[in-house]
Protein backbone atom coordinates (compact mmCIF):
# COMPACT_ATOMS: atom_id res chain seq x y z
CA UNK A 1 0.00 0.00 0.00
CA UNK A 2 1.37 3.35 -1.12
CA UNK A 3 2.51 5.44 1.88
CA UNK A 4 -0.49 8.32 3.28
CA UNK A 5 0.41 11.44 1.02
CA UNK A 6 1.59 14.52 3.00
CA UNK A 7 -1.63 16.42 2.74
CA UNK A 8 -3.91 13.78 3.99
CA UNK A 9 -1.85 13.38 6.89
CA UNK A 10 -2.05 17.11 7.82
CA UNK A 11 -5.93 17.17 6.67
CA UNK A 12 -6.33 14.65 9.24
CA UNK A 13 -4.20 16.20 12.20
CA UNK A 14 -6.29 19.27 11.39
CA UNK A 15 -9.58 17.90 11.62
CA UNK A 16 -10.05 14.38 13.62
CA UNK A 17 -7.76 15.20 16.60
CA UNK A 18 -10.16 15.44 20.16
CA UNK A 19 -10.78 19.02 20.75
CA UNK A 20 -10.89 20.46 24.06
CA UNK A 21 -13.98 23.28 24.87
CA UNK A 22 -11.61 26.39 24.12
CA UNK A 23 -10.60 24.92 20.60
CA UNK A 24 -14.18 23.55 19.49
CA UNK A 25 -15.72 26.61 17.36
CA UNK A 26 -19.22 27.20 15.76
CA UNK A 27 -20.67 24.35 18.16
CA UNK A 28 -23.28 24.59 20.67
CA UNK A 29 -22.13 23.71 23.62
CA UNK A 30 -23.44 21.34 26.32
CA UNK A 31 -21.40 20.88 29.27
CA UNK A 32 -22.51 22.80 32.27
CA UNK A 33 -20.58 23.05 36.11
CA UNK A 34 -22.62 22.74 39.14
CA UNK A 35 -21.20 22.95 42.71
CA UNK A 36 -22.77 20.41 44.89
CA UNK A 37 -22.39 19.65 48.66
CA UNK A 38 -23.85 16.14 50.44
CA UNK A 39 -21.00 15.72 52.98
CA UNK A 40 -18.01 14.30 53.17
CA UNK A 41 -16.73 14.89 49.12
CA UNK A 42 -15.33 11.16 49.05
CA UNK A 43 -18.06 8.89 48.62
CA UNK A 44 -19.58 11.73 47.09
CA UNK A 45 -17.31 12.88 44.12
CA UNK A 46 -17.15 8.52 43.25
CA UNK A 47 -20.81 8.76 42.82
CA UNK A 48 -21.15 11.48 40.41
CA UNK A 49 -18.38 9.93 38.24
CA UNK A 50 -20.10 6.48 37.70
CA UNK A 51 -23.02 8.83 36.18
CA UNK A 52 -23.32 8.53 32.16
CA UNK A 53 -23.13 12.22 31.16
CA UNK A 54 -20.94 13.38 34.20
CA UNK A 55 -17.53 14.46 32.30
CA UNK A 56 -15.57 14.96 35.39
CA UNK A 57 -16.28 15.70 39.08
CA UNK A 58 -13.63 17.40 41.19
CA UNK A 59 -13.59 17.36 45.15
CA UNK A 60 -13.38 20.96 46.73
CA UNK A 61 -14.02 23.68 49.12
CA UNK A 62 -16.68 26.61 48.44
CA UNK A 63 -18.87 29.00 50.22
CA UNK A 64 -16.30 30.36 52.99
CA UNK A 65 -14.96 33.80 53.86
CA UNK A 66 -12.28 34.36 55.66
CA UNK A 67 -10.78 31.06 56.11
CA UNK A 68 -8.09 29.73 54.15
CA UNK A 69 -9.43 26.76 51.81
CA UNK A 70 -7.54 23.64 52.78
CA UNK A 71 -8.54 20.70 54.35
CA UNK A 72 -6.19 20.76 57.57
CA UNK A 73 -7.79 24.50 58.15
CA UNK A 74 -11.49 23.63 58.21
CA UNK A 75 -11.31 20.49 59.73
CA UNK A 76 -9.73 23.03 62.78
CA UNK A 77 -11.82 22.43 66.11
CA UNK A 78 -12.08 26.19 66.19
CA UNK A 79 -13.71 26.16 62.80
CA UNK A 80 -16.27 23.12 63.11
CA UNK A 81 -19.74 25.62 63.93
CA UNK A 82 -18.51 28.22 62.39
CA UNK A 83 -20.59 29.72 59.68
CA UNK A 84 -17.98 31.41 57.39
CA UNK A 85 -16.33 27.72 57.52
CA UNK A 86 -16.28 26.54 53.40
CA UNK A 87 -18.23 23.11 52.72
CA UNK A 88 -16.94 20.21 51.38
CA UNK A 89 -18.34 20.09 47.79
CA UNK A 90 -17.43 18.88 44.37
CA UNK A 91 -17.55 20.62 41.10
CA UNK A 92 -19.17 17.97 38.57
CA UNK A 93 -19.15 19.02 34.75
CA UNK A 94 -21.91 17.36 32.87
CA UNK A 95 -22.99 16.89 29.65
CA UNK A 96 -26.66 17.99 29.18
CA UNK A 97 -27.04 16.27 25.93
CA UNK A 98 -26.75 13.20 27.94
CA UNK A 99 -27.84 14.26 31.82
CA UNK A 100 -29.95 17.16 32.13
CA UNK A 101 -29.42 19.28 35.59
CA UNK A 102 -32.82 17.69 36.77
CA UNK A 103 -31.38 14.27 36.48
CA UNK A 104 -28.76 15.18 38.66
CA UNK A 105 -30.04 16.85 41.24
CA UNK A 106 -32.46 13.93 41.48
CA UNK A 107 -29.31 11.51 42.11
CA UNK A 108 -27.57 14.30 44.59
CA UNK A 109 -30.76 14.70 46.55
CA UNK A 110 -31.52 11.31 46.92
CA UNK A 111 -27.58 10.46 47.96
CA UNK A 112 -27.42 11.86 51.53
CA UNK A 113 -30.36 13.61 54.01
CA UNK A 114 -30.84 17.51 52.61
CA UNK A 115 -32.84 18.03 56.11
CA UNK A 116 -29.83 17.86 58.61
CA UNK A 117 -28.35 21.26 58.88
CA UNK A 118 -24.40 21.00 59.11
CA UNK A 119 -24.13 17.50 59.26
CA UNK A 120 -25.00 14.05 57.57
CA UNK A 121 -25.11 11.03 60.09
CA UNK A 122 -21.77 11.13 62.73
CA UNK A 123 -20.25 13.73 60.31
CA UNK A 124 -20.67 16.92 62.53
CA UNK A 125 -19.44 20.64 61.66
CA UNK A 126 -20.33 23.41 59.23
CA UNK A 127 -17.99 21.88 56.81
CA UNK A 128 -20.78 19.17 55.67
CA UNK A 129 -23.51 21.19 55.17
CA UNK A 130 -26.05 20.42 52.23
CA UNK A 131 -25.12 23.14 49.78
CA UNK A 132 -26.11 23.53 45.90
CA UNK A 133 -24.20 26.37 44.02
CA UNK A 134 -25.20 26.98 40.76
CA UNK A 135 -23.75 28.62 37.29
CA UNK A 136 -26.69 30.06 35.85
CA UNK A 137 -30.08 31.09 36.08
CA UNK A 138 -31.63 28.44 34.38
CA UNK A 139 -30.03 25.77 36.93
CA UNK A 140 -31.56 27.55 39.50
CA UNK A 141 -34.91 27.28 38.22
CA UNK A 142 -34.09 23.68 37.99
CA UNK A 143 -32.98 23.43 41.60
CA UNK A 144 -36.38 25.05 42.69
CA UNK A 145 -38.64 22.80 40.86
CA UNK A 146 -36.89 19.99 42.79
CA UNK A 147 -36.54 20.57 45.97
CA UNK A 148 -40.10 21.81 45.84
CA UNK A 149 -41.29 18.29 44.36
CA UNK A 150 -38.19 15.38 46.69
CA UNK A 151 -39.98 18.23 49.75
CA UNK A 152 -43.19 16.90 49.26
CA UNK A 153 -41.66 13.56 49.09
CA UNK A 154 -39.92 13.84 52.35
CA UNK A 155 -43.02 15.34 54.15
CA UNK A 156 -45.07 12.11 53.03
CA UNK A 157 -42.34 9.89 54.95
CA UNK A 158 -41.95 12.09 57.87
CA UNK A 159 -39.18 14.15 57.25
CA UNK A 160 -38.54 17.87 57.70
CA UNK A 161 -37.67 20.84 55.89
CA UNK A 162 -35.33 20.55 52.86
CA UNK A 163 -32.16 22.77 54.81
CA UNK A 164 -29.90 22.45 51.47
CA UNK A 165 -29.19 26.20 50.77
CA UNK A 166 -28.77 27.11 47.36
CA UNK A 167 -26.52 30.34 45.93
CA UNK A 168 -24.98 31.18 43.05
CA UNK A 169 -21.11 30.22 42.74
CA UNK A 170 -18.49 32.23 43.62
CA UNK A 171 -15.10 30.64 43.55
CA UNK A 172 -14.43 26.72 43.62
CA UNK A 173 -11.27 26.02 45.01
CA UNK A 174 -9.45 22.26 44.33
CA UNK A 175 -8.89 20.04 47.32
CA UNK A 176 -5.71 18.59 47.75
CA UNK A 177 -4.40 15.95 44.90
CA UNK A 178 -4.40 13.03 48.27
CA UNK A 179 -8.20 13.61 47.98
CA UNK A 180 -9.10 13.64 44.26
CA UNK A 181 -10.81 10.02 43.50
CA UNK A 182 -10.00 9.03 47.04
CA UNK A 183 -12.11 5.88 46.49
CA UNK A 184 -10.87 4.58 43.87
CA UNK A 185 -7.40 5.02 45.16
CA UNK A 186 -8.79 3.17 48.66
CA UNK A 187 -12.04 0.86 47.90
CA UNK A 188 -12.43 0.48 51.56
CA UNK A 189 -11.90 4.22 52.68
CA UNK A 190 -14.86 5.82 54.38
CA UNK A 191 -17.51 6.08 52.45
CA UNK A 192 -20.89 6.04 54.62
CA UNK A 193 -24.51 5.78 52.95
CA UNK A 194 -26.60 9.19 55.07
CA UNK A 195 -29.50 9.03 52.11
CA UNK A 196 -33.04 9.19 53.70
CA UNK A 197 -34.03 6.05 51.39
CA UNK A 198 -36.61 8.59 49.79
CA UNK A 199 -37.00 8.34 46.24
CA UNK A 200 -38.23 10.38 43.04
CA UNK A 201 -40.96 8.78 41.55
CA UNK A 202 -39.83 7.16 38.17
CA UNK A 203 -40.83 9.20 35.12
CA UNK A 204 -42.38 7.24 32.15
CA UNK A 205 -38.94 4.88 30.38
CA UNK A 206 -38.36 6.30 26.92
CA UNK A 207 -38.49 3.56 24.16
CA UNK A 208 -34.35 2.82 23.44
CA UNK A 209 -33.32 3.99 20.23
CA UNK A 210 -32.74 1.07 17.96
CA UNK A 211 -28.85 1.54 16.86
CA UNK A 212 -28.52 -2.13 14.61
CA UNK A 213 -28.01 -0.29 11.51
CA UNK A 214 -25.44 1.58 13.09
CA UNK A 215 -23.10 -1.85 13.85
CA UNK A 216 -23.23 -2.75 9.83
CA UNK A 217 -21.09 -0.78 7.37
CA UNK A 218 -20.02 2.82 7.20
CA UNK A 219 -22.56 5.49 8.68
CA UNK A 220 -22.31 8.93 9.35
CA UNK A 221 -23.79 10.02 12.95
CA UNK A 222 -24.42 13.70 13.82
CA UNK A 223 -25.17 14.43 17.15
CA UNK A 224 -27.90 17.03 17.08
CA UNK A 225 -29.28 18.54 20.82
CA UNK A 226 -32.33 18.33 22.23
CA UNK A 227 -33.08 22.11 22.57
CA UNK A 228 -32.61 24.58 19.54
CA UNK A 229 -28.70 24.67 18.13
CA UNK A 230 -28.39 27.26 15.59
CA UNK A 231 -25.14 24.96 13.91
CA UNK A 232 -27.17 22.11 13.42
CA UNK A 233 -29.53 23.52 11.74
CA UNK A 234 -26.91 25.30 9.70
CA UNK A 235 -25.17 22.35 8.87
CA UNK A 236 -28.65 20.56 8.27
CA UNK A 237 -29.20 23.41 5.32
CA UNK A 238 -25.68 23.49 3.74
CA UNK A 239 -24.44 19.82 4.01
CA UNK A 240 -27.68 17.60 4.38
CA UNK A 241 -29.99 18.65 2.62
CA UNK A 242 -27.90 18.25 -0.45
CA UNK A 243 -26.38 14.65 0.22
CA UNK A 244 -27.50 11.71 -1.55
CA UNK A 245 -24.76 9.75 -1.29
CA UNK A 246 -24.64 6.00 -0.59
CA UNK A 247 -22.91 6.62 2.69
CA UNK A 248 -25.98 7.30 5.21
CA UNK A 249 -25.94 10.05 7.56
CA UNK A 250 -28.18 9.56 10.90
CA UNK A 251 -28.55 12.06 13.21
CA UNK A 252 -29.04 10.98 17.14
CA UNK A 253 -28.98 12.49 20.66
CA UNK A 254 -25.75 12.21 22.44
CA UNK A 255 -27.54 10.09 24.94
CA UNK A 256 -29.02 7.59 22.35
CA UNK A 257 -25.64 5.93 21.26
CA UNK A 258 -26.00 3.12 23.39
CA UNK A 259 -23.42 0.37 22.60
CA UNK A 260 -21.58 2.12 20.09
CA UNK A 261 -17.51 2.46 20.55
CA UNK A 262 -17.34 6.29 20.51
CA UNK A 263 -13.97 8.17 21.70
CA UNK A 264 -15.06 12.09 21.01
CA UNK A 265 -16.67 14.12 23.09
CA UNK A 266 -20.32 14.77 22.92
CA UNK A 267 -20.87 17.65 24.90
CA UNK A 268 -20.56 20.13 21.62
CA UNK A 269 -23.28 19.94 18.83
CA UNK A 270 -22.59 19.55 16.32
CA UNK A 271 -20.20 16.62 16.33
CA UNK A 272 -20.23 14.29 13.24
CA UNK A 273 -19.00 11.05 13.77
CA UNK A 274 -17.67 8.38 10.70
CA UNK A 275 -18.42 4.85 11.86
CA UNK A 276 -17.54 1.53 10.73
CA UNK A 277 -19.62 -1.43 11.97
CA UNK A 278 -20.26 0.66 15.02
CA UNK A 279 -16.73 1.83 15.76
CA UNK A 280 -15.68 5.52 15.31
CA UNK A 281 -13.09 5.70 12.89
CA UNK A 282 -12.63 9.41 13.46
CA UNK A 283 -15.11 12.82 14.69
CA UNK A 284 -15.33 16.02 14.86
CA UNK A 285 -16.91 18.64 17.01
CA UNK A 286 -18.42 21.45 15.56
CA UNK A 287 -19.75 22.51 12.21
CA UNK A 288 -17.57 21.51 9.35
CA UNK A 289 -18.77 23.53 6.03
CA UNK A 290 -19.40 21.60 3.21
CA UNK A 291 -15.45 21.63 1.76
CA UNK A 292 -14.23 20.25 5.00
CA UNK A 293 -17.02 17.80 5.20
CA UNK A 294 -16.76 16.21 1.72
CA UNK A 295 -13.05 16.12 2.60
CA UNK A 296 -13.46 14.24 5.71
CA UNK A 297 -15.99 12.13 3.75
CA UNK A 298 -13.25 11.46 0.96
CA UNK A 299 -10.79 10.14 3.42
CA UNK A 300 -13.65 7.61 5.00
CA UNK A 301 -14.73 6.46 1.64
CA UNK A 302 -11.60 6.47 -0.54
CA UNK A 303 -9.12 6.02 2.05
CA UNK A 304 -5.61 6.73 0.25
CA UNK A 305 -6.59 5.50 -3.22
CA UNK A 306 -6.38 6.98 -6.73
CA UNK A 307 -9.83 8.24 -6.36
CA UNK A 308 -8.94 10.72 -3.37
CA UNK A 309 -6.14 12.17 -5.09
CA UNK A 310 -8.10 12.51 -8.44
CA UNK A 311 -10.51 14.24 -5.78
CA UNK A 312 -8.59 16.41 -3.80
CA UNK A 313 -5.17 17.17 -5.62
CA UNK A 314 -6.32 17.44 -8.95
CA UNK A 315 -4.76 13.82 -9.53
CA UNK A 316 -5.80 12.19 -13.15
CA UNK A 317 -6.62 8.22 -13.93
CA UNK A 318 -4.26 6.17 -16.25
CA UNK A 319 -5.93 6.32 -19.70
CA UNK A 320 -8.13 2.94 -20.12
CA UNK A 321 -8.40 2.38 -16.27
CA UNK A 322 -10.73 -0.55 -14.52
CA UNK A 323 -13.06 2.08 -13.87
CA UNK A 324 -13.27 3.57 -17.37
CA UNK A 325 -13.57 -0.07 -18.86
CA UNK A 326 -16.83 -0.44 -16.40
CA UNK A 327 -18.29 2.78 -17.28
CA UNK A 328 -17.65 3.08 -21.03
CA UNK A 329 -20.47 0.94 -21.98
CA UNK A 330 -23.68 1.08 -19.24
CA UNK A 331 -26.54 0.75 -19.56
CA UNK A 332 -29.12 4.20 -19.33
CA UNK A 333 -28.45 6.55 -16.58
CA UNK A 334 -26.34 8.94 -15.11
CA UNK A 335 -23.11 9.06 -12.98
CA UNK A 336 -23.42 10.56 -10.11
CA UNK A 337 -20.92 12.36 -7.66
CA UNK A 338 -19.14 9.81 -5.76
CA UNK A 339 -19.23 11.25 -2.45
CA UNK A 340 -22.15 13.42 -2.68
CA UNK A 341 -23.99 11.28 -4.75
CA UNK A 342 -25.29 14.38 -7.33
CA UNK A 343 -26.16 13.53 -10.55
CA UNK A 344 -23.37 15.24 -12.74
CA UNK A 345 -23.71 13.22 -16.49
CA UNK A 346 -25.48 11.35 -18.58
CA UNK A 347 -25.11 8.57 -20.30
CA UNK A 348 -27.00 10.31 -23.53
CA UNK A 349 -24.40 12.34 -23.63
CA UNK A 350 -21.42 10.24 -23.45
CA UNK A 351 -19.40 9.54 -26.47
CA UNK A 352 -16.19 7.16 -27.11
CA UNK A 353 -13.23 9.96 -27.62
CA UNK A 354 -10.68 6.83 -27.77
CA UNK A 355 -9.06 8.84 -25.41
CA UNK A 356 -9.43 6.31 -22.70
CA UNK A 357 -11.53 8.59 -20.21
CA UNK A 358 -15.08 9.28 -19.99
CA UNK A 359 -16.39 11.78 -22.20
CA UNK A 360 -19.43 13.93 -22.28
CA UNK A 361 -20.33 16.48 -24.56
CA UNK A 362 -22.28 18.21 -21.76
CA UNK A 363 -23.27 17.75 -17.88
CA UNK A 364 -26.36 18.05 -16.16
CA UNK A 365 -27.72 21.49 -15.53
CA UNK A 366 -25.93 23.32 -12.66
CA UNK A 367 -24.13 20.37 -10.98
CA UNK A 368 -20.45 21.46 -12.56
CA UNK A 369 -18.66 24.48 -12.31
CA UNK A 370 -15.44 25.64 -14.03
CA UNK A 371 -11.93 27.38 -13.42
CA UNK A 372 -8.65 28.27 -15.14
CA UNK A 373 -6.25 25.22 -14.69
CA UNK A 374 -2.84 26.20 -15.74
CA UNK A 375 -0.50 23.67 -14.34
CA UNK A 376 2.59 21.94 -15.46
CA UNK A 377 2.64 24.90 -18.22
CA UNK A 378 -0.76 24.11 -19.94
CA UNK A 379 -3.68 26.15 -20.13
CA UNK A 380 -7.04 24.44 -19.17
CA UNK A 381 -9.91 24.83 -18.23
CA UNK A 382 -10.69 22.50 -15.11
CA UNK A 383 -14.24 21.02 -13.89
CA UNK A 384 -15.30 20.56 -10.33
CA UNK A 385 -18.20 19.12 -8.71
CA UNK A 386 -20.90 21.67 -7.57
CA UNK A 387 -21.75 19.91 -4.31
CA UNK A 388 -18.58 18.66 -2.87
CA UNK A 389 -16.44 21.30 -5.06
CA UNK A 390 -14.11 17.94 -5.98
CA UNK A 391 -12.01 17.49 -8.77
CA UNK A 392 -13.99 15.61 -11.72
CA UNK A 393 -11.42 16.73 -14.88
CA UNK A 394 -11.30 18.98 -17.90
CA UNK A 395 -13.40 20.38 -20.82
CA UNK A 396 -12.25 20.92 -24.24
CA UNK A 397 -13.58 22.71 -27.34
CA UNK A 398 -12.69 19.32 -29.77
CA UNK A 399 -15.99 17.46 -29.02
CA UNK A 400 -18.50 15.57 -31.60
CA UNK A 401 -19.78 18.89 -34.35
CA UNK A 402 -18.32 21.56 -32.84
CA UNK A 403 -19.79 20.55 -29.09
CA UNK A 404 -17.37 20.82 -25.74
CA UNK A 405 -15.45 17.64 -24.67
CA UNK A 406 -15.77 16.95 -21.10
CA UNK A 407 -12.88 14.77 -20.23
CA UNK A 408 -14.26 13.02 -17.17
CA UNK A 409 -12.05 10.72 -14.80
CA UNK A 410 -14.33 7.41 -13.36
CA UNK A 411 -12.54 7.22 -10.20
CA UNK A 412 -14.58 9.74 -8.74
CA UNK A 413 -18.15 8.83 -10.28
CA UNK A 414 -20.64 6.28 -9.69
CA UNK A 415 -23.07 5.08 -11.65
CA UNK A 416 -27.27 4.99 -11.01
CA UNK A 417 -29.26 3.15 -14.16
CA UNK A 418 -31.98 5.19 -14.91
CA UNK A 419 -35.78 4.09 -13.47
CA UNK A 420 -38.55 3.45 -15.74
CA UNK A 421 -41.53 4.94 -13.94
CA UNK A 422 -43.88 3.82 -16.88
CA UNK A 423 -43.52 0.37 -16.45
CA UNK A 424 -45.95 -1.37 -14.21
Amino acid sequence: MRKITLSLFLFLASFFSLYSSSSVKEATIHSEKIVLGSGCFWGAEKGYEALPGVIDAVSGYADGNGIRASYREITKLKNKFNADNHAEVVEVTYNKNIISTEKLLIHYFESHDPTQINRQGNDIGTQYRSIILYSNNEQKKVIDSVIQSFQKLLSNAGYGPIATVVKPIEKFYKAENYHQDYIAKNPNGYCPDHSTGVRFAQLNEVPAIDNSELFVGKKIVVIEAAGYCPYCEKFQAKVMESYSGDIPIISRLASDLDGLEINSPTWATPTILFLEDGKEVFGHQGYLDTKEFYQALGYFKLGDSEAYRVAFEKGTDARFCKEYEIFKNTPDGVFVDKLSGAALFDTRDRFNSSTGWLSFTRPIKDSVYSKPDNSYGMRRTEIRSVTSDIHLGHVFPDGPNGMPRYCINATVLEFRARVDHNRS
